[in-house]
């Protein structure tokens, strides 16, 4: 304890240069930890949208991942409903829904143009797309749908192209899964944006029921799992794929291309933008203690004169850095925390990412283990910095420091 003291007084001996070294440290580490938390923020975000648009488990016919289909739905799945209902019944699974996959033509009488279709259970779907949808005018399909009437949602660039409004008459065309051609006339229900240009140009959402007329089959492509915790999804795929080895079975993790391409990006951006300000503080530490053994050469020769150990000299100025380490972590995690809540309650919203028109709000989402080694990093550059500047000087030899001018 008495040697911790003496270091926290020799810092005093030159407050400015102590204040300057110590907000470094905490800027470096704040610095650490608001980028992490940003990074952590984006990768829940695209975690979350991706395992809300295809479910935490896709389950389909054997081939439906591997293969190409000659003729549609030639690799669907038959009676769904029994096996639904099954999976539904797992204490694990929140929601189980399925869904068909088609494409085709649609028109409004004057131009008809190229469409990538989702069947869906209106009952679900858009309970769980929630803010991922981003529905621009009308409403949402309806699981009461009168099968005289049927309704289609349409992608926001699809419907300029078309010049189509709610309520608007369209004509949806595909080839049936016997190879002839089958057409529907089909009511704008609501116009809806995916925030990706190149997703709503192409994209329609009609009833399951609907899909399945126009392709008249009664087989659907796939069932999504949408279980209640998103960290059980690979314990329940290793369970579930010995249960139904029948069956195909993907995770959310295997059809997240965005998800995987920006974790990868973002983690080379921060991970060499946290070693520059990794490098930046210890540096600085370095220098400062240095700056200070420098100073103190002829106390350092009467140390050593009176019977002090080189490692009890070396310890001194370790400590010091411990305590630069130990405080600057510490106003670095405030000022993180502070600042992660400040942008919450603030709703600064960030620009659009590449590739997508709607913005996103800004927030700072820095998990515990990260203030953990943020603080750990901290401690172990100071340290480290203050053992290296020092630990040459106290081995200099007595008469060689007590004559440094």
């Amino acid at each position: 304890m008495k040697w911790l003291k003496l270091a926290i007084k020799n810092l005093f001996r030159n407050r400015r240069r102590a204040f300057v070294t110590v907000l470094i440290t905490a800027v470096g580490v704040s610095a650490i930890l608001i980028g992490g938390g940003f990074a952590n923020f984006t990768y829940l975000s695209l975690k979350e949208m991706a395992a809300r648009a295809s479910g935490h488990l896709i389950v389909a016919h054997q081939d439906y991942f591997d293969k190409e289909e000659e003729s549609p739905m030639e690799f669907g799945l038959e009676e769904y409903q029994t096996l639904t209902k099954t999976l539904k019944a797992d204490p694990d699974v929140r929601y189980a829904i399925a869904r068909i996959d088609f494409d085709g033509l649609i028109s409004n009488g004057e131009k008809s143009t190229i469409f990538m279709g989702a069947g869906v259970d209106a009952k679900y779907e858009f309970k769980i797309k929630g803010p991922f949808l981003d529905v621009e005018s009308g409403n949402v399909l309806s699981k009461r749908e009168r099968e005289d009437d049927p309704k289609i949602m349409l992608g926001v660039d699809l419907a300029k192209s078309l010049n189509a409004k709610v309520n608007d008459s369209l004509t949806l065309m595909s080839t049936t899964v016997d190879g002839g051609l089958n057409a529907m006339d089909v009511t704008v229900q609501g116009i809806f944006s995916t925030g990706m240009p190149e997703v709503d140009k192409r994209s329609i959402i009609v009833n399951i029921n609907t899909a399945q007329s126009l392709l008249v089959t009664d087989k659907v492509s796939s069932i999504a799992l949408h279980l209640r915790e998103t960290e059980a999804t690979f314990k329940k795929y290793d369970q579930l794929t010995a249960q139904y080895p029948e069956l195909a079975w993907e995770t959310w993790f295997d059809q997240a291309f965005l998800y995987k391409a920006v974790k990868n990006l973002y983690n080379r951006i921060f991970g060499l933008l946290g070693f520059i300000i990794v490098m930046m503080v210890f540096f600085s530490i370095y220098n400062t203690v240095n700056m200070s053994v420098v100073e103190r050469t002829r106390e350092i020769g009467t140390l050593r004169a009176i019977g002090t150990y080189t490692h009890e000299i070396t310890r001194n100025f370790v400590l010091e850095g411990v305590v630069i380490g130990v405080v600057g972590a510490t106003i670095g995690i405030t000022f993180a925390a502070l600042a992660s809540l400040g942008l919450s309650l603030a709703e600064f919203q960030m620009p659009p990412p590449p590739g997508q028109t709607n913005g996103y709000p800004l927030f700072i989402a820095i998990p515990v283990n990260l203030y953990l080694i943020a603080a750990a990093i901290s401690l172990f550059i100071c340290t480290l910095a203050a053992w290296l500047s020092s630990s040459k000087a106290a081995k200099k030899p007595i008469v060689g420091a007590l004559s440094h001018v």
